[in-house]
């Protein structure tokens, strides 16, 4: 890698690291685990069989017609759990959003982040504390239209902008990654559907119904 090839020179670090970086990959399934332990790594899979790796590796991108995609979480997972993020985000400085502004679509999903706050971390989470539902909501709406500056955002109230989300909350899930090639010149990005969304509502009209985008974008502010 390097040399004015097109591999970037970290594929060397993480080939000559491949034993910890398996220990630190996990496949995602349709019902993606992003707490998932050593038992479940790509290392731990790899010994079972009896095989490198690196092969394991291989053998897993394979999967589902090479669709397959393997998770390596790049910080804050040294203890193998969320409980680092759990006392992270329970600081009152701390701001639940993500946004890259467009950038490194092919690597990460921001737009999943508040279904996966929702879901995940105040009902499905098993391994240790979750966050209270209601402190969640405020946190996605109200705390960051104020810390933004949003003043007419954030809140249901007379006079105020509302994008309005009707949650099946015990539907409300996502799936897997996929990554899809719609950007110009064959760009390529992550996308992640959820479900159980049955409406959103934005500047008055329905830009979701029942988990499907409506197309209902024109005046949408």
């Amino acid at each position: 890698a390097g040399d004015g090839t097109p591999v970037p020179p970290i594929v060397d670090a993480l080939m000559a690291a491949i034993d910890y970086v398996a220990s630190k990959t996990f496949l995602l399934g349709d019902n993606p685990d992003y707490e998932q332990t050593a038992e479940t790594s790509v290392l731990h899979m790899a010994g079972e069989r009896g095989i490198p790796a690196l092969e394991m590796i291989y053998d897993l991108l394979l999967e589902d017609e090479g669709r397959a995609l393997l998770y390596f979480p790049i910080y804050n997972y040294t203890e193998m759990s969320f409980d680092n993020l759990h006392t992270m985000m329970q600081h009152p400085l701390s701001i639940m959003g993500l946004s890259d502004g467009g950038a490194h679509v092919g690597t990460i999903c921001d737009s999943s982040f508040p279904t996966y706050l929702l879901s995940y971390w105040t009902r499905d989470r098993e391994r240790g504390a979750r966050l209270p539902l209601a402190d969640v909501v405020r946190r996605l709406t109200a705390d960051i239209a104020d810390y933004a500056g949003l003043n007419d955002r954030g809140r249901l109230r007379p006079g105020l902008k509302a994008n309005i989300n009707v949650i099946d909350y015990q539907r409300l899930r996502l799936f897997a990654p996929r990554m899809v090639q719609d950007l110009p010149a064959g760009g390529q990005r992550l996308l992640q559907d959820a479900a159980g969304y049955r409406a959103i509502i934005v500047a008055g009209e329905t830009v979701v119904a029942d988990d499907r985008v409506t197309g209902a974008l024109q005046s949408a502010a």
